[in-house]
């Protein structure tokens, strides 16, 4: 077993080249066994052990950085630095993170977690140790997929003005970028970045500067040396942005990569990398269905199939529906993401209304900005989008939807704590920064029949709105409450006095849990259902005020900006001095851990919340 020689980084190195092979298929089975226990992203980790294992052998780790885009593909790169027993925890409260995370380990040299990052990262490592005259190599590594994400791009155009070293590794796992000419690029790629070549390179450029027409001289040999490269490399368009092209390199052929990173080293300036890599490698069922296993839940190895079946809708399912409905009611109903139709639910819409699909890759400033014109041209566009994802374009959603009033509907998913992803993917700020921008309004289902009723009222407000509903299982209790959804307007489920529970969407079910407890111990409890975050239903906060000494805020958000400091400040500005305890996500960030645990642990679930309401009665 070669994998147990790998204790700590650069142990690699002492594995014999004829053994790497095993090591990597040692690895892929390693993965396979522990996400099959714990869940997590599987495909894109299976895709990355060969191109992982070659900077590791060409790099000297902590020394050198590498910066994993996203970081979801950083599993063998754990593994290699001493990390794998850390994966009996992988996901879990307390365990090991699935993302790079500086205090695990001194390789990790920058955490991540959204998509087109890296280079920008890398950019900043590169010039941090330019300026303090230091001398390691920096990678950053992205999917071809994180191309399509602007910041990407504007990371590059800035990197192809360094006259340093500066590596990116591309990581195409579909064929996306470009096709492998044949022998000729690889003959250029070893002509030009031999070790003479560049130093030819550089002293018939140094020599010429110095002369009267050094700099037309130049110029004419680079407009040659291009004409020519336009034929035969298909890295033209990063050559023309400023960066050495080199491959596509075959990105599970170990030594062929080790041998181009160490050439990509000798290049002085920015260099890419093209990767080819096949997402799932190893493992049939991962590729066949790579979208399955890019974020698995725990399964059966034989079959690939879960280990525990989802045989209950949950909201994004319930979305999904509402959708196709919406669809076929209205022409004029679109529907925007940004690179995740399966996993915001809109993959059915997509094949019942391909016309009226758009899926602009991983790029959220754009879908919203895209989105506003949609309106702006008199349809009615809904943009699916995960709660942390959107977060990305705060500008977009400010400037572009809400200054013009523009009908656009965010249905925002893995709204509250979505657990196993951490802090990166905690959906938890989205009151915050959504309900301080004029013209938004904001509301969260407490049940997956509001969820429906609230994507009807939306389409028809001919104004900026967002729904927030949580991950997993719908629930569906309460289907008895179903007043007309107003705008503004809160829903009264159990009206009595002493005690009052103003909770918001997936906390309604809580405060249901609560109220029952509280009953039990002989209080009078009312439940109400706040619906709206923007506007907040003033009019239910002074009347529950009126009838009740303690009033109870409960929301999946932090405090700041949240719903329980709007009701404070309604109740100063009406001078209502009743107690109210603000139940909420603590204004920080949340590790990773299932759900129910970290609500326990922050406080924020049933029992807790009892707890809290009783010393606050205690106190008073």
């Amino acid at each position: 077993m070669f994998l147990e020689k790998i204790e700590k980084e650069n142990d690699i190195k002492q594995i014999g080249k004829e053994n790497w092979d095993a090591l990597a298929q040692e690895i892929r089975e390693f993965l396979i066994r522990k996400i099959s226990v714990t869940g997590g992203h599987l495909g894109s980790n299976l895709g990355a052990v060969e191109l992982t294992m070659a900077l590791h052998l060409a790099l000297n780790l902590p020394e050198d950085k590498i910066i994993w885009d996203v970081g979801h593909q950083s599993y063998t790169h754990k593994i290699l630095t001493g990390r794998k027993d850390g994966f009996e925890s992988l996901r879990q409260f307390h365990g090991m993170s699935g993302f790079p995370k500086r205090k695990e380990s001194c390789c990790d040299a920058f955490e991540t977690g959204h998509s087109s990052t890296s280079i920008s990262a890398g950019l900043g490592l590169v010039k941090a140790r330019d300026i303090l005259g230091e001398k390691n190599t920096v990678v950053s590594v992205l999917g071809d997929g994180s191309l399509t994400g602007g910041m990407a791009y504007e990371a590059l155009n800035n990197a192809s003005k360094l006259d340093t070293n500066f590596i990116v590794v591309l990581n195409d796992n579909n064929m996306s970028i470009s096709e492998n000419v044949g022998g000729v690029s690889k003959y250029l790629n070893n002509i030009r970045t031999a070790t003479g070549y560049l130093d030819l390179k550089a002293g018939i450029y140094n020599a010429l500067l110095g002369t009267k027409r050094g700099n037309s001289t130049i110029d004419k040999i680079r407009r040659a040396k291009s004409s020519f490269k336009q034929l035969v490399i298909p890295g033209m368009f990063f050559e023309d942005m400023g960066l050495t092209y080199l491959g596509p390199v075959d990105g599970h052929d170990i030594e062929a990569m080790v041998k181009v990173i160490n050439e990509a080293k000798r290049v002085k300036g920015p260099v890419l990398v093209h990767v080819i890599t096949q997402k799932g490698k190893g493992y049939a069922p991962a590729e066949r269905h790579p979208a399955r296993f890019h974020g698995a839940e725990p399964f059966d190895i034989e079959t690939g199939l879960p280990s525990k079946p989802r045989t209950i809708a949950n909201y994004t399912d319930v979305f999904s529906t509402v959708m196709c409905k919406l669809g076929q009611r209205d022409e004029k109903i679109v529907a925007i993401t940004a690179a995740m139709p399966d996993g915001t639910g809109l993959k059915r819409f997509r094949n019942m209304y391909p016309e009226r699909f758009f899926d602009v890759g991983i790029a959220e400033e754009h879908a919203v900005t895209f989105a506003a014109g949609l309106a702006a041209g008199g349809l009615k566009p809904i943009v699916a989008v995960y709660s942390s994802f959107l977060q990305r374009a705060y500008d977009q959603i400010l400037h572009d939807v809400c200054l013009q009033n523009l009908p656009v509907v965010f249905a925002v998913d893995r709204a509250g704590l979505v657990g196993s992803d951490g802090e990166t993917h905690q959906g938890i700020f989205d009151f915050t920064y959504l309900t301080g921008i004029p013209n938004m309004h904001v509301c969260a289902p407490k049940n997956k029949w509001e969820l429906s009723d609230m994507m009807k009222f939306a389409v028809g407000l001919e104004a900026p709105i967002a729904i927030r509903y949580p991950r997993g299982t719908a629930y569906d209790g309460l289907k008895e409450y179903r007043a007309p959804v107003e705008l503004g307007r809160a829903e009264w489920i159990y009206r009595e006095w002493e005690i009052a529970l103003l909770a918001v969407g997936s906390m309604v079910k809580t405060g249901e849990q609560v109220r029952e407890q509280l009953k039990s111990k002989g209080y009078h409890v009312s439940l109400i259902n706040a619906r709206f975050l923007k506007p907040i239903d003033e009019d239910v906060v002074k009347e529950v005020c009126r009838e009740h000494a303690l009033i109870v805020t409960m929301e999946e958000n932090v405090f700041c900006g949240g719903y329980g400091e709007k009701v404070l400040d309604c109740m100063n500005r009406n001078n209502l001095n009743n107690s109210c305890l603000n139940i909420c996500v603590p204004d920080a960030y949340v590790e990773h851990g299932n759900v129910e645990l970290l609500k326990k642990e922050i406080g924020i679930d049933a029992d807790s919340i009892v707890k809290r309401i009783e010393d606050s009665l205690k106190s008073r």
